[in-house]
């Protein structure tokens, strides 16, 4: 019998022979995967105090040339385990093999992304010269480490959302702390590996997992963390907020509630395929999922039976299967919960077309509902889950307000054949990002990514965060010798 493997804490120089641990499962088989030990608040002190005093010793942070040499290695040995990688995180997180290999291939791009940002990365200037005072002077703008990181991620992307907060501290030189999910720790902790076997110092990038919310927030708020990454609950994340110590920089990314809207010029059929995948890719959870579409209503029905046929056909099942498009919800409880909000909507007078009940495997349904009211859950709140709703409008001006009338805005869709329309109603949605043609969830990695209101605070994306993680320091040079 195989024994189950164990993953200690990736602090530098912790010793430490016993510490409690969490049981990694499946959330398809409910198998046990693995265990990881969890820090404590001495712990978590002592990694504080290594990634700090890494800072702070100037005379010895990573040269670019060495941080790029790094980054290049570690993609060569991602690009090697790719298989293995992407297997492990379908196992430990449920997203389906297919996507999880797509999220390794981004993970990979990611990485090669702060490569690309450090390669181009140039130092620009502040006019001088132009009036007396500023006579005989030059200047130039170099970029800095802003200090400790620590990243706190989620479950939904256990590989890539890791490239994404780790990947840019590494490239620009801030040592970095990272607090996988609970639910999916392996991905992260392999792929810390992979940068300490790439040449990276192990006090760079430490990892571990908490004992308790306590000391997670003793983590996030100390007064030497110079910025936080986090991505997971609002009210988890608007309260760290609040706790920052004074100074420290923040990237906040929550969920949404996103809303499509489809005009009656919009070609339906041509529009299924993204919709269904932007509803029911990983389950639905995911923070830009697809989840309110309001639909003209000389199409809504037309609509809303094409998707839900879409739905029907979707292989609902085990993750490691190359044949499945939508694996398991993260945890019992979740399932539960979704569960409660379609039969909520559901009393209240939705229109169930397709799902709408729990499977085996803590798997659910894709679903779509016709008409809930505003005042079902599934309207107002995010599901993260694999539920849809359709909305019938006649108002153009009506439908946009309805889909600006949350407290959340992060990224939306129009679908149109009228560039007119399509454009006018872009104008008009309360969001970061609009998508014409195309659903809520498309991404790549080099984009901004920037949740709104409740939805979130800074934007995300590999260079956005790497300028996040830096400080500009002017040089003024004085010289007669400038005219």
């Amino acid at each position: 019998m195989n024994a189950i493997p164990h993953f200690p804490l990736m602090i530098a120089g912790l010793n430490k022979n016993q510490a409690n641990h969490a049981e990694v499962y499946s959330p398809y088989s409910d198998k046990l995967i693995a265990t990881v030990d969890k820090a404590n608040g001495d712990d978590v002190e002592l990694a504080l105090a290594t990634a700090h005093a890494t800072y702070r010793d100037r005379k010895n942070w990573l040269s670019v040339v060495e941080r790029i040499t790094i980054l290049e290695k570690a993609v060569a040995m991602m690009t090697e385990q790719a298989d293995e990688l992407a297997a492990g995180a379908a196992e430990e997180g449920g997203k389906p093999l297919p996507d999880s290999n797509v999220e390794m291939v981004r993970c990979i791009d990611s990485i090669r992304a702060c490569i690309d940002g450090l390669r181009n990365d140039a130092p620009h200037t502040i006019p001088m010269g132009i009036n007396p005072a500023s006579q005989h002077r030059l200047t130039t703008i170099r970029k800095e480490p802003i200090g400790v990181v620590v990243a706190i991620s989620a479950f939904n992307h256990p590989l890539n959302l890791i490239a994404h907060q780790v990947g840019p501290a590494i490239a620009t030189g801030c040592p970095v702390i990272v607090k996988p999910a609970e639910n999916t720790p392996l991905s992260c902790f392999r792929l810390v590996e992979i940068f300490h076997k790439a040449g990276l110092p192990a006090e760079w990038c430490q990892a571990l997992l908490t004992e308790d919310h306590q000391v997670a927030e003793q983590l996030a708020t100390d007064s030497r963390v110079a910025f936080l990454s986090f991505i997971g609950s609002a009210k988890v994340g608007w309260y760290l907020h609040s706790k920052l110590a004074p100074g420290a920089r923040c990237a906040l990314e929550h969920g949404g509630v996103a809303p499509v809207i489809v005009t009656e010029e919009a070609d339906i059929d041509a529009a299924i395929p993204g919709l269904a995948k932007g509803s029911f890719y990983h389950a639905g959870q995911v923070c830009v999922s697809v989840q309110r579409i309001y639909a003209h209503s000389s199409i809504a029905r037309e609509l809303a039976d094409k998707l839900a046929a879409a739905a029907q056909t979707m292989v609902v099942g085990d993750p490691l299967s190359a044949q499945t498009e939508v694996g398991p919800i993260i945890r019992k409880g979740e399932l539960t919960r979704i569960a409660s909000w379609v039969q909520e909507a559901v009393d209240l007078g939705a229109e169930l077309l397709c799902g709408g009940q729990e499977m085996a495997h803590n798997c659910y349904a894709p679903t779509v509902l016709f008409n809930p009211p505003t005042k079902a859950r599934v309207s107002h709140a995010e599901v993260f889950g694999p539920v849809v709703c359709i909305y019938p409008f006649d108002d153009l001006d009506a439908a946009i307000e309805q889909a600006n009338s949350l407290e959340f805005a992060f990224q939306s869709s129009v679908y149109s054949k009228n560039i007119d329309t399509a454009l006018y109603v872009s104008d008009k949605l309360d969001a970061s990002a609009v998508m014409i043609n195309e659903h809520t969830a498309f991404r790549v990695d080099w984009m901004p990514f920037a949740g709104l209101k409740h939805s979130g605070l800074g934007t995300g994306g590999i260079p956005y965060t790497m300028e996040d993680m830096q400080v500009e320091k002017m040089i003024v040079i004085t010289s007669k010798g400038i005219s």
